[in-house]
This record gives structure tokens, sequence and C-alpha cells, in this order.
């Protein structure tokens, strides 16, 4: 990939020009014929990271790209604009301060959280004619979370099974294993012991993987068999 075009400068336009500006852009529906492209890069990024969305067959003399959060390009979804003419940068609601424009239309967003994840649109506009959206779409990989583990009792009796099972919000999803006071079980989701004995008595730890994130995360509960 080549070096991007610098980001263009950022000028004060108010509210009142913003929404002027804004429902132009949006608005302006002339035929469609220019084939453009966008893919993530990369397109599966963790939690923090940064991801770029370079726009790529772009048409002759560009008037201006308008990036939309989503699929549905109102203003609500309106992240951000740039009329290359004027060379001005316009930001709606949906900027969060974390996204650059450059002026070759590619969109930066930087740490990137959960709420990022999902479709973006760009609709690319010149004198002639105005692409309809092009969607582009990246997955956030996050996690794992704190784990839970889940049991129906914190006290068995002797001969009875032992179940519990393990579960943390990460994408992708998490990998499990089982210690008892420090010391290796098995690994998975779910822990089932049959005909357990005092012996089974312990600190029972539940932890969860991200392979993807390079992140791990450990809960522990306590057992007691009598």
């Amino acid at each position: 990939m080549g070096p991007l075009s610098a980001p263009p400068c950022t000028l004060h336009i108010t509210w009142k020009e913003l929404l002027l500006t804004a429902s132009f852009l949006i608005f302006w529906n002339p035929p469609t014929t220019a084939q453009v492209m966008i893919e993530a890069q990369p397109t599966k990024v963790s939690e923090g990271k940064d991801v770029l969305l370079p726009v790529r067959n772009l048409p002759q003399k560009v008037a201006a790209y308008i990036w939309y959060k989503g699929q549905i390009m109102d203003f609500h979804q309106f992240i951000t604009a740039y009329t290359i003419d004027t060379e001005r940068i316009i930001f709606g609601p949906a900027f969060s301060g974390r996204e650059t424009l450059y002026s070759n239309g590619s969109l930066l967003i930087r740490n990137v959280t959960k709420n990022d994840t999902g479709s973006y649109t760009v609709k690319i506009r010149n004198p002639a004619e105005e692409t309809k959206g092009v969607i582009v779409h990246f997955t956030l990989y996050h996690g794992p979370q704190v784990p839970r583990i889940f049991s129906p009792f914190n006290y068995y009796r002797s001969g009875n099974t032992l179940e519990l099972s393990c579960f943390a919000n990460s994408n992708p999803p998490a990998e499990y294993s089982w210690t008892i006071n420090g010391k290796f079980l098995q690994s998975g989701q779910k822990l089932s012991i049959p005909q357990i004995t005092t012996k089974h008595s312990g600190l029972y730890g539940c932890s969860a993987r991200n392979s993807a994130t390079d992140s791990e995360r450990s809960t522990f509960k306590r057992i007691t068999v009598v």
C-alpha cells in the first residue's frame, strides 16, 4: 500500500453552515456510474488498534467524500466529509474524534472499540455524478472479559456429580481451561466430575484465553464436598 495523502486542514465551521453543507452533500442524487471499492485494512482488528478504510477505483474529478457509520445514509449516521475544492472537513453527529479523513478519501479510525465494529458507507461526489453508497465491514477482536463460573451449588455431597460451566465475553470465542487449587484439570467450557469425594473440595479456577488478542483472564470459585 502506497503512502497516504496527508489529511486536509480542518477549518472552523459553524453548526448552521455544517447543517446546510451536509444537507447538500447528502440529498444530491444524480445517476450512478463510478465503481468504487473499499477493503478494510485489516478486516479483523483487535480492540485498541487502528483500522484503515481505503477507497479504490476513484472516479476522475472527485468533488467530495462523505462517510457514514452503518448502512443508512442519514444525518444522524454522518461521520465526516471532505470537499476538495474548498479543502474543508465537515464533522457530523457520528464523529467520535478518533477518525481522520485523508484527501484521497480513505478513513482512518484510531483506537477502535466495540462500538466501532460493523459497516461503514462512503459516497463519492464529482461534478457530473455521484456513487451510491459503497459499504465496507470490519470485525473487532476483543476480550476476553473476566469469566464467570456457573454452578448450581457451592456445597456438594460425596457421591454426587460436580458440574461447573464457565463463560467470558470474547470475540473470537475464548478457549477455556480448569484448575483446582492451582493444578490443571482439563480444557473446555464445562467441567463434570462424577462420584466426587471430599478430596474434590477446593478452589476451582476457570481461565479464558483469546488467541487473537493474546489475552487471558481468570476467575475462581470455592467448592466444598461434604
